[in-house]
């Protein structure tokens, strides 16, 4: 169409239930059967296959309230496994990129590409790009084409809910199918909505995409905020958001779990704390950044009849550092100052704040800064953990196997990562020996 010259045209490319079918591809036998993947510490369900999702099956259902129903009707469960789906995606991020001259990684199992400025018919494109994406990793994806970030998004969602019509890859540029589409899309579905969005909207009358593409998007924005603004001239076909080529620095980094087991003693906690900031600095040098602030924080689990026990502190270092030695020491005085003893801790957590980029502020005169024979160390720690592994160099205060560690009984093979749990394929007549 002549007005669409000169418009960009953005994909989505997404992995169908990717942690399921991360794990699919070294079990075939679970190809039609229903499959649920668990969060940390196999708290509740983080994804599923259709089947599971046909059986009633809700994300965050927790796992022991539904562990019977899941053995009852022959559901296969796993526990979360990073290192596989981490590397799956990079796999699934190089074969997209092999076909387009722009991606941005937008998650672990979506990545936004520019397809303006290659042959028509771009359904083809966003077939070959699937084609490649499954000859290289064997991972089923769909894929949105649209004028917009947000169109292509909606249209990536069309082409899950009719797979069997679409093959999986939707085009969504020429007005009368966005119109078809958002007619029949919830409102709660447009991306960056969600259920609390819902509920102010509905109040608005506005219950399908459509009705929020009609909105006035500068009353709108006045009423709510600039984003859903922008949403709704992105629904009209005006882009408002580019690809970023680079994923934008972090503000404040946070790492948190929860623990696999109960921690009784502040040992145990120092612990989890260092292991935490460990994680935290290594992300707070890999963006360049130096930490001015941050909070740490403990807690009980606010579930059972147990005492309840809750409590944070923010630390402040003599100046901005990333040096995880610096930063961990003044974690564990902290820890000090806010552990009660008699209490089953069910969590920490490590939030660096007040982050300032290297050579982006101005240092007082007079104060203490960080030394050059820190940068230098930290230099070569990163350069160690790269080659080795995050951990292999460390403070004292981390622990190899701690006893608190991730709870992750239905944990699968580390097939890509790991030499001792490579796939090991047995001939027919081997199997017969």
């Amino acid at each position: 169409m002549q007005s669409d010259l000169g418009k960009p045209v953005f994909g989505l490319v997404d992995v169908n239930s990717f942690y399921c079918s991360c794990e699919r591809i070294f079990r075939p036998e679970l190809r039609n059967r229903p499959v649920v993947v668990l969060s940390n510490s196999d708290g509740c369900i983080v994804a599923r296959t259709p089947e599971a999702k046909a059986l009633g099956l809700k994300m965050g259902d927790p796992y022991f309230k539904v562990s019977g129903f899941l053995k009852q009707h022959g559901v296969a469960v796993f526990s979360s496994n990073y290192a596989l789906y981490g590397e799956l995606s990079h796999r699934v991020s190089m074969a997209i990129a092999s076909l387009s001259p722009a991606v941005e990684v937008y998650s672990i199992d979506e990545s936004f590409v520019r397809l303006d400025g290659l042959a028509e018919p771009l359904l083809d494109v966003g077939r070959s790009i699937q084609a490649r994406v499954l000859e290289w990793t064997a991972l089923p994806v769909g894929v949105g084409i649209g004028h917009t970030k947000t169109l292509a998004k909606a249209a990536q969602h069309a082409s899950k809910v009719w797979r069997d019509k679409t093959g999986g890859v939707v085009d969504l540029r020429k007005p009368e199918a966005v119109e078809w589409l958002l007619k029949r899309m919830p409102v709660q579905d447009v991306w960056g909505i969600g259920g609390r969005m819902r509920a102010n909207l509905e109040m608005d009358g506005i219950t399908t995409a459509w009705h929020l593409s009609l909105a006035d998007p500068r009353a709108m924005g006045r009423k709510y905020s600039v984003v859903l603004e922008r949403t709704i001239r992105e629904l009209r076909g005006e882009s408002c958001m580019d690809l970023e080529q680079a994923a934008p620095d972090k503000q404040s980094i946070c790492s948190s779990k929860m623990f696999g087991k109960r921690v009784h003693t502040l040992e145990g906690l120092r612990e989890a704390l260092a292991s935490y900031m460990h994680r935290a600095a290594t992300k707070l040098r890999a963006q360049r950044s130096m930490c001015g602030a941050f909070r740490i924080g403990i807690q009980t689990s606010f579930h059972g009849d147990g005492p309840k026990y809750a409590q944070g502190i923010t630390c402040k270092p003599e100046y901005p550092t990333d040096d995880v030695r610096v930063l961990t020491k003044h974690a564990l005085r902290g820890l000090d100052a806010i552990y009660r003893p008699g209490f089953a801790y069910s969590k920490a957590e490590v939030l660096l704040m007040d982050l300032r980029k290297r050579g982006e502020f101005t240092q007082d005169l007079f104060t203490e800064c960080q030394p050059e024979r820190s940068d230098a160390l930290m230099a070569v720690m990163d350069r160690i953990n790269k080659r080795w592994g995050r951990e292999c160099l460390r403070t004292a205060a981390v622990p190899m196997v701690p006893d608190w560690g991730m709870r992750r009984a239905l944990l699968s093979p580390s097939y890509m990562t790991n030499w001792d749990q490579l796939w090991t394929v047995y001939a027919h007549d081997q199997v017969q020996k």
